[in-house]
């Protein structure tokens, strides 16, 4: 007897559920098996594939990523399979670009690289060694600014240099050949980056000579080891560079290994001459005399910052903070600086003129500047190197609190200076004086092959007395208020040539005031009176009512078109002329008595010789010829006609002051009425 069991609804469910999980696992055994057959067929494969067939794709990938030729004339082995994949080259080459030459820009035996793979798979490269064996590099800039080592193409402006984290970096016999036609610098270095060199905790060292401006140059960078190098912690290094007599020395850390786009260091500098940095920095700095500065620098991407910039520049002190931000047409600088005191003459360098020099200065350096100084020039006759000026755009303020040695009294000062695509304006300026301030612009432009030179300053509640450069028996022969204004227009490459060609015109009123009565008398000139006077060295004054001297300046001659002192005696006028070329200045002033004088001399009072040192004299040649007058009427008359020649009827009037202020006034200058 046959027994059928039958399968229930529930029994054949549960079947079907435990089918699923086999099935799943079938699916996976099939799945972990094929992938294990194809690393054995990938590890077969890579047993006997030559990875030298991928010399010419990896080479041409990597000529269109630097836009220059790349060659692999060696081998090329790869490690791919392991956690650490890695591989090496050898013979590789790159090519300088057309406009460069055929030489290469590097040459080098090997490379080998091992990155971590999975940080890579993260979407973060890892470098695990990064090694250079016989690195030789031939880097070149020439005078248009084109450099081999940027691989920007003009796309872009050239980065700084950014490597990903490196837990070993290792060169082994580098050598580098720099040279950079721009800033004058040649130089060729040797590169050795171990685990440590010579002493410890140094495991880079760069080290190499050439020459900078025709001078000697000298440059020695090292640094801590480059093994297990932690990416959160700073790298430390050590600078000294000297280029003949400039010498630069810093200590610093970059914070990011490798990242030399952000570092700071403390850094001194001393030299001859700040423009001199040129050649280092590329920032076109001034012309100063000798300097012993230091800062602290630091950069930021584009951005380079100098704080707690503080020392010395000739006699003057300085301090203040400086940036410079790089990555644009032009680079931007920035600054605000200060002095407590500032030697005058120190600004003479700025402009071509002579400089002070030091201990640091050679013996060709201190022949011209005392040659310079021997000529006494007020306008430095020195070419301006306006290439520097059109490179760089800023924004520069500066103080001094007091000022020495200057022509004039100044007692301080302040300006602020703009340079933007070749024109430089330093607008306001504003000179202080014992009493009375200097204020207006001065503006150059550069920017065309003959530079152009405007200036327009006022003279506000000066004295008299502390402005005429000229003496008379020891004394300031004026004494009171004084109100001016300079307004002149002139090309030239040099501050004399820019003078020299110098028109506009230039006026200067006394409302008010006291002149020595012998100078007044003299200018008569009352032959009893005021040279009785003079000889006694008579210190009395008389009033000065009013005075008024303009010029008209074309081809750098100033000319008087107007020229009057009213004292209470006398009222004076004359003509005279300033050469801005010759540096030199010739007056003749007459006097007009306003009483009549028994005995008058016709001889006109002189001031000539250099602006700088002029001197106040009597045109001896009219009295001369006035005396023979005299002499020759006395023979055919009498004794008593000797004296006719000298009389005068004393019909001069008192000037018209109000007029003649009210003229001034209404060509800009703010004069007060006369009393």
């Amino acid at each position: 007897m046959t027994t059928d069991t039958a399968t229930t609804p529930e029994q054949g469910g549960r079947d079907e559920e435990a089918s699923v999980p086999r099935k799943r696992r079938r699916a996976l055994y099939w799945t972990a098996g094929g992938f294990l057959a194809l690393v054995a067929a990938a590890a077969g494969l890579a047993a006997i594939w030559d990875w030298n067939w991928f010399r010419g794709p990896v080479a041409a990938i990597a000529s269109g990523r630097i836009h220059r030729q790349v060659s692999i004339d060696g081998d090329l082995r790869v490690h791919l399979w392991s956690w650490q994949p890695s591989a090496t080259v050898e013979g590789v080459r790159i090519a300088n670009p057309a406009w460069a030459g055929k030489a290469d820009l590097a040459d080098i035996d090997k490379i080998a690289v091992q990155i971590r793979l999975m940080a890579l798979l993260g979407g973060r490269l890892d470098l695990r060694l990064l090694e250079f064996d016989r690195p030789r590099t031939a880097l070149y800039r020439d005078g248009e600014g084109r450099a081999t080592w940027d691989f920007s193409d003009g796309a872009k402006p050239d980065e700084p240099l950014r490597l990903p984290p490196i837990r070993k970096f290792v060169i082994d016999g580098g050598k580098v050949d720099f040279r950079d036609d721009k800033r004058k610098l040649n130089f060729t270095g040797t590169v050795e980056a171990k685990e440590q060199l010579g002493v410890a905790n140094r495991g880079f060292e760069m080290d190499g000579h050439g020459t900078l401006n025709d001078q000697p140059f000298n440059l020695q960078v090292t640094g801590g080891p480059l093994l297990n190098i932690d990416r959160n912690r700073p790298y430390p290094f050590d600078a000294d560079i000297r280029a003949g007599q400039t010498y630069v020395t810093a200590k610093g850390a970059v914070p990011k290994p490798f990242d030399l786009a952000q570092f700071q260091m403390d850094a001194t500098a001393r030299g001859p001459d700040l423009s001199l940095l040129y050649g280092l920095t590329g920032v076109p700095l001034p012309n100063t005399p000798p300097y012993n500065l230091h800062a602290r620098l630091s950069r930021d991407t584009h951005l380079w910052k100098l704080d707690g910039l503080a020392g010395r520049v000739g006699s003057s002190d300085l301090s203040g903070s400086l940036s410079v931000k790089t990555g644009g047409k032009r680079p931007f600088l920035t600054a605000d600086l200060h002095s407590q005191n500032l030697d005058f003459p120190d600004l003479g360098a700025l402009f071509g003129g002579s400089r002070k020099v030091g201990k640091v200065a050679s013996s060709t350096q201190i022949a011209v500047a005392q040659q310079m100084r021997a000529e006494a020039k007020i306008f430095p006759d020195a070419t301006l190197n306006f290439d520097r000026i059109r490179a760089l755009d800023a924004d520069v303020t500066y103080k001094a609190a007091s000022i020495t040695e200057a022509p004039v009294p100044l007692r301080s000062g302040s300006t602020r200076v703009k340079l933007n695509a070749g024109v430089l304006r330093a607008e306001p300026l504003d000179l202080d004086l014992p009493q009375g301030h200097v204020q207006g612009f001065i503006q150059l432009d550069g920017r065309k092959t003959d530079a152009v030179t405007d200036l327009d300053l006022r003279l506000v509640n000066a004295r008299l007395e502390n402005l005429l450069p000229v003496k008379f028996q020891g004394a300031a022969p004026l004494v009171g208020a004084v109100a001016g204004r300079v307004r002149l227009h002139g090309t030239g490459d040099s501050v004399h040539d820019a003078m020299a060609d110098a028109n506009g015109e230039v006026m200067f009123v006394a409302p008010s005031g006291e002149i020595r009565k012998s100078l007044a008398e003299l200018a008569g000139v009352d032959v009893i009176k005021g040279l009785g006077l003079l000889f006694a060295k008579d210190q009395t004054t008389t009033q000065l009512r009013c005075a008024v001297v303009h010029f008209n300046a074309k081809g750098g001659v100033l000319n008087t078109d107007r020229l009057v002192v009213d004292t209470g005696p006398v009222l004076i006028d004359g003509d005279g002329t300033v050469n801005l070329d010759t540096e030199h200045l010739l007056f003749r002033v007459r006097g007009h008595p306003k009483k009549f004088q028994l005995v008058r001399l016709l001889a006109p009072i002189t001031i000539d010789g250099p602006m700088l040192s002029p001197k106040v004299g009597v045109e001896k040649g009219r009295a001369i010829a006035q005396g023979g007058a005299a002499l020759a009427l006395g023979a055919l008359l009498s004794p008593v006609a000797v004296l006719l020649p000298f009389v005068d009827a004393g019909l001069a009037k008192d000037a018209n002051c109000a007029g003649l202020l009210a003229e001034g006034k209404a060509q800009g200058e703010p004069v007060k009425a006369a009393r």
